[in-house]
């Protein structure tokens, strides 16, 4: 009979690999409810995987926004998301934010909202070593960020994109296989079908992607 040991880790386990305390799965280390991640997406960093949440720069809790991570990401060493928290206003002839300091200094509004919204990495995204995301952004499933990008555009599925400011490269895969992709959404299906069907997802194997699609995983 086959067990739960058999269908993947324990995506409740904080850190997978027996011995390695660089790597945990990230949703069991996060303490900020603006902070809100999938199942089984790790964050393996060169010192320790705390440093996570420091390299969420400029995340107040007045401005209300969050970062939302799916599943099954990779996320490398010192990757740093930027907040809302780090925008000025670009509409006035200053960027300077008197109003937060107060002492008269508060009858001074600005014009526009400073906040771009949640920052949101969908599913089975790879982050690489020292990139960047800036506010707002949205990069789909299946995206890859290169080391040291700075991404300032929200990111197309299955794209992988690098630079300051972040380009497209390439897509990973003709736009049929990127439909077919999306719309099975493998991450959210079981762990027992997920591992009944590796052999599938763990392979550029066009055909049987055909014919998983067909059946269907979730």
């Amino acid at each position: 009979m086959t067990t739960n040991a058999e269908w993947g880790p324990d995506p409740n386990l904080t850190y997978p690999l027996p011995g390695y305390r660089r790597l945990c799965f990230l949703k069991n280390i996060i303490k900020n409810p603006n902070i809100i991640v999938g199942d089984y997406t790790y964050y393996d960093d060169l010192d320790h995987p705390e440093n996570f949440e420091k390299n969420v720069r400029y995340h107040f809790d007045f401005i209300g926004d969050k970062l939302i991570i799916g599943k099954f990401c990779a996320i490398a060493s010192d990757v740093e998301f930027i907040m809302n928290g780090a925008n000025h206003c670009l509409d006035n002839f200053t960027t300077y934010p008197f109003e937060i300091f107060g002492h008269g200094w508060q009858k001074v509004q600005p014009d526009s909202e400073y906040s771009r919204g949640d920052t949101i990495i969908a599913n089975d995204v790879w982050i690489g070593y020292k990139a960047t995301i800036m506010p707002g952004i949205k990069v789909e499933n299946g995206a890859i960020i290169a080391a040291h990008s700075v991404v300032t555009k929200n990111v197309e599925p299955y794209t992988i994109v690098g630079g300051n400011p972040a380009k497209i490269i390439r897509k990973r895969f003709p736009d049929e296989v990127i439909e077919q992709l999306q719309k099975l959404s493998w991450w959210d299906g079981e762990a027992a079908k997920i591992t009944a069907h590796l052999e599938v997802l763990a392979s550029g194997n066009i055909d049987k992607l055909r014919e998983l699609s067909s059946d269907g995983l979730v």
